[in-house]
């Protein structure tokens, strides 16, 4: 049975569900992916629960569990969904804020760009604020395998951005 100071299954999910949530929503894009994600996740680790608590950290392992089921899914579906932005983006005051949403779109389209592991890598870092070692344990690699993949994703980005600036200022 599991450490009397750990917590229950219940109780753990209730802490620390919003915040795999949002991490998933990070990786994925997508609320409906998120979603399905960490119940993927979560259905795992419950029959799992204690042996979890055992061999360690449980936010690593569903956090890797989370990029695993979207990598599945998005493997499984070869990515015949395609989202759609909200079609009115004005406030109640009636002011569009097409142009904010416009930006934080093309930074979100370029994070999506990034295959799904560098993306990860990249969100736990720069979101999460997480160590190397502590992104490795989640991603199941080694620390220097985190930091090649998210030189890897920065390198990308960058070259992105000069393509299109360069397209942009012609």
């Amino acid at each position: 049975m599991a450490d009397e100071g750990a917590p229950d299954f219940d109780t753990w999910v209730l802490q620390r569900g919003a915040a795999l949530l949002r991490f998933a929503y990070l990786v994925t894009r997508d609320h409906s992916r998120a979603e399905e994600a960490v119940q993927d996740a979560l259905v795992a680790a419950y029959s799992r629960w204690s042996r979890i608590l055992q061999h360690g950290d449980p936010e690593a392992y569903v956090r890797r569990s989370i990029v695993n089921a979207d990598i599945s899914r998005w493997r499984k579906f070869l990515r015949r969904e395609t989202p759609v932005g909200d079609a009115a983006v004005f406030d109640s005051a009636g002011v569009d804020h097409a142009g904010s949403l416009a930006e934080q779109d093309a930074v979100w389209d370029l994070c999506a760009s990034l295959p799904t592991r560098q993306r990860a890598a990249v969100v736990l870092r720069y979101y999460e604020g997480l160590p190397d070692a502590d992104i490795a344990e989640i991603l199941g690699c080694t620390a220097g395998t985190v930091r090649s993949q998210i030189h890897r994703a920065l390198a990308s980005l960058r070259t992105t951005l000069s393509v299109t600036e360069e397209v942009t200022h012609r």
